[in-house]
C-alpha cells in the first residue's frame, strides 16, 4: 500500500529590496561632480590669462621646437640659458605644444588638468580614512582656495609641486596601512619628481611624511627606519639622475644654469633656490646682484615688478616676516580663510582619537595633514629671503585636508557638547577671517562679509543648541555655505579676470597691500609695452636662419619677443640679466659667427640698461649701426661702424 504524503508547497523567499537607485548613491556621483565642478571652474576662460607668467610660457615655446631645450628647461630653443627652476614643470605643457601647437590653451590647460587632478587626489586620500563627507568637504575647499585656483590656471611650477606633494602622502597613507616597502619607495619618487619641479620648496611636506611614518607605521621600528631610508634612496635616485647628468656634462655643450653664479645645479639648489630663500643672503634674479656682480638693473623700472619695501626683497615681496604673514595684506586673500579654523578643527579631531592603538590610520593621516601644514606655515612665515604670495598654494592642501577630517569627526561625535561646541568655534574663527579679508576689498561684494555674518549666528545657534536631525542638517548646510563664501567670492574673481606676469595674485586687490603685483601684461618689450607690428616685421627678417633672430636683457623682455615671432630671443642674463651668461667674449663670438641678428635696446629697464653686462651692451653700441622703430631702438650686426 503506497502512502500518500502531503507534501507542503515551498515557502516563498522573502522579496530582496530593490537595489538602491544610482542617486541614491552619493559616493557614486558626487565625485564625478566634484571634479567636474573644479575642471568647470579652472578651465572657464583661460585663454584670457594668454601666456600667463611669460618667462616660463617662453620656456615651454623653446621645449617644443628644440629637444634639448626641452630636457634642460632653456629660455630659448637656441639654448643659452635655463629657466632658474629644474624643467619638469615645462616637460608635459612642452609636450603638449609640440602636439597641438604653440597657444594659450596647450600652454595652461595641463596645469588645469593638474588642478582637477589634485582635488580628486585629495578627495580619495581623505574619504578612504574618514568618509565620503570628509573627502568632499577637503576637496571642494582646496578647489575653492583663491591661490589653488590661481596657479592651478597659470604656468608657474607650483600646479604640479601640489599635485606631486598630494601624491606622496597618497603614497605614504597606503605604506601606514600595509607596511609594505614599495609604498615608501613611491614616496622617495613622487617628492624626487617635486625636487625636479621646484627643488627644494618640496621638502617642506617630507618631515610630515617623515615623522608619520616613524611613529605610525605598521612594521617594526628597524624596519619602519630601513623603509624611510630606502624612501630617502629613491628620492636621490627619482631627481639624482637629471642633475648627475646636467653636472656631467660639458658646460659648453649645455646652457647656462639661470639663476646660478657658476654654471652650476648644485649651487643654484642650495643657494638662489635653497637657504638664499630661507636667510635672504642670496642674491640672483629677483633677489638682488648675485655674488662678485657689479651691480643690477634699477629694480624701479623693471616692468610689472614690485619695488622692495624694506627689509630685503623678501619683505618687499610678501610682507614682513612674521606669525602674522599669511593674515597680512598681501597673502591673506591668497590662503588665510581657513587656516584658523583649520587648526581647530584638527585639534578636536585629534583628541577624539586620542585613544587609538598607536597605528590607528585616521589618527595617522591627521597628523600628517596637521604636521605638513605646520611646517610650511612655520617656514613661510619666517623666511626672510624672496617670498611671493603664490608660494602658499602649498599649504593649501594641507588646509583643506583638516578642515575636511576635523569637521567629519566632530559632526560624528555631536552627540556630545563639546565637539559641538569646536565646530561652532570654528566656524566663528573662520567667519571673523572672513570678515577681516572681505573688509580689506571694500568694493568686492561689499554686502557679503555681513550675510555671512548672519548666516554664521543662524548656523551656530543650529549646531549648539540640542535641535532635530533635520534642524542640525540644515544647520551645517548653512555652516559649510557660510565658511567657504568668501574664498569662494575671491576665486570667482580670480577666475573672472586675467592673470598675467611675473607675480600673480588671486582675488580682487587688498587695501595695504605691500606690493603692488598685479600685472595686466605677461612681461613685455621695454617699459612692459607690447612689441609693434614694426618692430616685429624687422625682427622677422631672415629670422629663421639665426640660432637667435635677436638678443636682449632679460628674460622677462625677451620672453614676449620671442613668443610674438616664434623664433628664439637671447636673454642676456637670464630673468633679471644678472647672470654671468654671456661673457663679452662669448657674445663677441657668437656676433661673429653669424648666430644673432639683432641687439634690442633697453631690454628690462626700458633704457640704455646693460647692469652686469655693461661691457656687452657698450660694445654693441660702439660697433654696430642702429635704427629706431616705433621708439624702439634695434642693433643690426649685419651692419658694422
Amino acid at each position: 500500500m503506497t502512502a500518500l504524503v502531503a507534501t507542503r508547497p515551498p515557502a516563498r523567499h522573502a522579496a530582496a529590496p530593490p537595489p538602491p537607485r544610482r542617486w541614491a548613491r552619493p559616493d557614486r556621483w558626487a565625485p564625478a561632480l566634484l571634479c567636474a565642478a573644479t575642471a568647470v571652474l579652472y578651465l572657464w576662460g583661460l585663454s584670457a590669462n594668454g601666456w600667463a607668467n611669460s618667462f616660463y610660457a617662453a620656456a615651454v615655446q623653446a621645449g617644443s621646437q628644440s629637444w634639448e631645450a626641452w630636457f634642460f628647461g632653456s629660455s630659448d630653443a637656441g639654448n643659452s640659458i635655463t629657466v632658474d627652476k629644474p624643467p619638469a614643470s615645462l616637460w608635459i605643457p612642452g609636450l603638449a605644444a609640440r602636439i597641438f601647437g604653440m597657444n594659450s590653451w596647450s600652454l595652461l590647460v595641463p596645469q588645469a588638468l593638474m588642478g582637477v587632478a589634485s582635488v580628486g587626489l585629495l578627495y580619495l586620500i581623505v574619504k578612504r580614512r574618514h568618509g565620503l563627507g570628509a573627502g568632499l568637504l577637503a576637496g571642494s575647499a582646496l578647489a575653492l582656495t583663491p591661490v589653488a585656483a590661481l596657479m592651478f590656471r597659470f604656468d608657474n611650477p607650483d600646479a604640479l609641486l601640489v599635485l606631486l606633494m598630494i601624491a606622496a602622502v597618497w603614497a605614504t597613507d597606503r605604506a601606514l596601512e600595509t607596511g609594505r616597502l614599495r609604498w615608501m619607495v613611491w614616496t622617495g619618487v613622487f617628492v624626487g619628481f617635486g625636487f625636479l619641479t621646484k627643488q627644494l620648496q618640496v621638502m617642506l611636506v617630507v618631515p610630515a611624511l617623515a615623522a608619520t611614518y616613524l611613529a605610525f607605521g605598521p612594521r617594526d621600528v628597524r624596519v619602519r627606519i630601513g623603509h624611510l631610508f630606502a624612501a630617502f634612496g629613491a628620492l636621490i635616485v627619482s631627481a639624482g639622475w637629471w642633475v648627475a647628468l646636467v653636472q656631467l656634462w660639458p658646460k659648453a655643450g649645455r646652457p647656462y644654469i639661470g639663476g646660478s653664479d657658476n654654471n652650476s645645479i648644485i649651487e643654484l639648489t642650495f643657494g638662489y633656490n635653497g637657504l638664499g630663500r630661507l636667510t635672504g643672503s642670496e642674491g640672483g634674479p629677483g633677489g638682488g646682484a648675485p655674488a662678485g656682480s657689479a651691480a643690477m638693473p634699477d629694480m624701479a623700472n623693471m616692468p610689472e615688478m614690485p619695488r622692495p619695501s624694506g627689509g630685503g626683497m623678501g619683505t618687499g615681496f610678501g610682507g614682513a616676516t612674521g606669525w602674522g604673514r599669511l593674515f597680512d595684506a598681501g597673502q591673506g586673500g591668497q590662503i588665510a580663510w581657513l587656516i584658523i579654523g583649520a587648526v581647530i578643527l584638527a585639534g578636536a579631531a585629534l583628541v577624539l582619537r586620542g585613544r587609538a592603538p598607536r597605528t590607528d590610520l585616521r589618527r595617522a593621516q591627521l597628523v600628517l595633514w596637521l604636521v605638513w601644514g605646520v611646517v610650511t606655515a612655520a617656514v613661510f612665515s619666517m623666511m626672510s629671503g624672496i617670498f611671493h604670495p603664490y608660494y602658499t598654494v602649498a599649504l593649501a592642501p594641507a588646509v583643506a585636508a583638516c578642515v575636511g577630517i576635523g569637521a567629519a569627526a566632530c559632526w560624528q561625535h555631536r552627540e556630545r557638547w563639546w565637539p559641538r561646541f569646536a565646530l561652532v568655534a570654528a566656524l566663528a574663527a573662520t567667519v571673523i577671517t572672513a570678515f577681516v579679508l572681505l573688509g580689506r576689498t571694500p568694493d568686492h561684494f561689499p554686502w557679503l562679509r555681513y550675510v555671512i555674518v548672519v548666516g554664521a549666528v543662524v548656523a551656530g545657534l543650529g549646531l549648539l543648541l540640542p535641535t532635530g536631525a533635520r534642524m542640525s542638517v540644515a544647520a551645517a548646510v548653512v555652516a559649510l555655505t557660510v565658511g567657504l563664501a568668501g574664498p569662494a567670492a575671491f576665486t570667482l574673481n580670480t577666475v573672472a579676470h586675467a592673470r598675467t606676469g611675473p607675480i600673480p595674485m588671486a582675488g580682487p586687490q587688498s587695501s595695504g597691500e605691500r606690493s603692488p603685483a598685479r600685472p595686466s601684461a605677461g612681461g613685455g618689450p621695454p617699459g612692459g609695452a607690447q612689441a609693434s607690428a614694426q618692430v616685429l616685421d624687422l625682427l622677422r627678417v631672415d629670422a629663421g636662419t639665426y640660432p637667435w633672430a635677436a638678443a636682449t636683457m632679460g628674460s622677462m623682455a625677451a620672453a614676449p619677443y620671442q613668443l610674438a615671432l616664434g623664433h628664439s630671443v637671447m636673454p642676456i642674463g637670464g630673468f633679471s640679466s644678472g647672470d654671468p651668461s654671456p661673457t663679452l667674449d662669448q657674445f663677441r663670438q657668437y656676433v661673429a659667427e653669424g648666430k644673432i641678428h639683432y641687439y634690442i635696446d633697453g631690454g628690462m629697464n626700458g633704457g640704455p640698461g646693460g647692469g652686469t653686462h655693461i661691457d656687452l651692451v657698450n660694445w654693441v653700441h660702439d660697433s654696430f649701426n642702429s635704427v629706431t622703430v616705433d621708439g624702439v631702438t634695434i642693433y643690426d650686426f649685419t651692419s658694422p661702424r
